[in-house]
């Protein structure tokens, strides 16, 4: 049984003539433990599609359902990491993460939510941190307190918007492997927003590609039957990552492109290996 799913979910903004469809007819089965990535256009809906599973936004049509009762609102059930990281800058690492495992576990004593939060520190390396403020940390330390901040909670389910979007590729990539590997170890469902195709094969059970907008809709999955934990150098020349890559770009450069006379497609972001495999 998927513990979460969307059925014919659609959202538009305006009302209309004005109105602007951005997406529709949205059916996702997401299976407890998995991790799922959605890979697509900027633009083309992405975030609207995260804020609907936040329960942030509501549905215009369908519904959305989270162990088989009708999602309300958002909740402490799930965990979400933002590509802007969303830390209260006035607080220091730790407090940040305290301020979560506050909200969620209010029974708790001091000395519980202590170690709790010492635990995530720790589990993203930044327990020599602790007491700087988001200002004294660089951009791929920030995102470790906000994948922290959200695995604290206990989230049944981590949503994961574009996380790493704003960062320089080494710190990309490392924080790539971690977060694969922090998953490996807690198995807490996960689903990916991303624009990188390579990022999706690299931490993904299953990729499902979202075409380009208006109107975007989830195109056919991909099933990454690549063994964990992946060697990011060693997976480039093994045949099933280029078949899963092709057969996504494939369809983000075709079918999902919804081209229109007389005006150009947006441009899909692909990481310097994907280019380089379409030159």
């Amino acid at each position: 049984m998927a513990c979460l799913e969307l059925r014919g979910v659609a959202k538009s903004y305006g009302t209309g003539d004005s109105a602007t469809h951005v997406l529709r007819n949205i059916n996702l089965k997401v299976e407890q433990g998995e991790f799922v990535a959605i890979v697509g256009y900027s633009g083309a809906g992405k975030t609207t599609l995260m804020s609907l599973l936040a329960g942030l936004l509501t549905p215009d049509r369908g519904e959305i359902v989270l162990n088989g009762k009708p999602m309300v609102g958002p909740g402490p059930d799930r965990g979400v990491v933002f590509q802007n990281y969303s830390l209260l800058p006035w607080l220091t690492a730790y407090d940040n993460i305290m301020l979560a495992v506050n909200q969620v576990f209010k029974s708790w004593s001091a000395e519980q939510k202590r170690a709790h939060v010492d635990k995530f520190l720790s589990m993203v390396k930044l327990t020599a941190a602790a007491k700087k403020r988001p200002h004294e940390l660089s951009g791929g330390m920030r995102q470790r307190v906000s994948v922290a901040r959200a695995l604290a909670s206990n989230p049944e389910i981590l949503l994961l918007d574009e996380p790493l979007g704003a960062l320089d590729a080494l710190t990309r990539a490392t924080l790539q492997d971690e977060i694969e590997k922090i998953w490996r170890e807690n198995r807490t469902t996960a689903v990916l927003i991303t624009n990188d195709v390579d990022e999706g094969i690299l931490l993904a059970d299953r990729i499902i590609p979202l075409s380009a907008g208006p109107a975007a809709t989830l195109g056919p999955e991909v099933r990454v039957d690549i063994p964990r934990p992946r060697d990011r150098r060693a997976i480039t020349h093994d045949p099933a990552f280029r078949s899963i890559r092709n057969t996504v770009i494939g369809y983000l450069l075709g079918p999902g492109a919804r081209k229109k006379p007389g005006k150009m497609d947006p441009a899909i972001v692909l990481s310097p290996q994907t280019e380089e495999a379409l030159a």
